[in-house]
């Protein structure tokens, strides 16, 4: 399971991403509001564990934005803001629990858990954008009217990773992790591209404007229509 941190005390973010590596997570670590929208907003999380005392941008701003977004990932924010307002306030920006500081770590693990139990997250093993429909089964790709797509193995792959996140941006990190298995690299970022350009052909054949669209220094998009700009409004 992988999740975001959120978290600008060193000592605390890293006996957090240190806890729960011990227990098989895979955590990735950020220390600032806007790191973390951005994270959140390009990338795939199970969970993540958000502190609101962030430097630049607030972690309650940064919940509100996200929500308004449309994410969906389980968010447990764990603070020193202990007041009943400030919990109600917490919950109410889309937070799903809210842990108040000093914390025993079981807990967190537990209500963790929890969390996950709530919301499994099983993928669909059928997926739609627009005209495209993928078997993840059968691997086959259909467009409109039953036409068949012939993709290679890793243009599906792609398009599969692209489609899971219809509509949101898909960073560079996420495919090279995703896809390939692999850091983003220079060299990568040419073969992606040349990819993309491949998937691109073969998808909006026919089509009066494009599926697939490319979001400068950051990666790519499927959707009806060209993605907006990462925005908190």
């Amino acid at each position: 399971m992988r999740v975001l941190v959120v978290e600008d005390e060193q000592k605390i973010a890293e006996a957090l991403r240190d806890g729960l590596q011990a227990e098989q997570y895979d955590v990735l670590l950020e220390r600032t509001g806007e790191g973390a929208f951005y994270r959140a907003s390009t990338e795939e999380f199970d969970l993540m564990v958000m502190d609101l005392g962030l430097p630049g941008r607030d972690g309650l701003e940064v919940i509100t934005a996200l929500r308004q977004n449309k994410l969906r990932t389980p968010i447990i924010v764990l603070t020193a803001r202990d007041s009943v307002g400030a919990r109600v306030a917490g919950l109410d920006a889309g937070a799903d629990d809210y842990i108040v500081k000093p914390f025993a770590f079981e807990e967190l693990l537990a209500r963790m858990r929890a969390l996950m139990r709530r919301d499994p997250g099983h993928p669909p093993l059928v997926l739609t954008a627009g005209p495209l429909t993928i078997d993840v089964l059968t691997r086959t790709v259909t467009r409109a009217g039953g036409v068949r797509l012939d993709l290679t193995a890793r243009e599906f792959e792609i398009l599969e990773c692209l489609m899971r996140f219809s509509g949101r941006i898909v960073s560079r990190e996420t495919l090279a992790r995703e896809v390939w298995n692999e850091e983003r690299t220079a060299p990568l970022d040419n073969v992606m591209d040349a990819h993309i350009v491949r998937l691109r052909r073969k998808i909006d054949a026919d089509l009066t404007s494009s599926l697939i669209h490319t979001v400068r220094g950051i990666g790519f998009s499927l959707s009806l229509e060209a993605p907006a700009p990462l925005t908190n409004h």
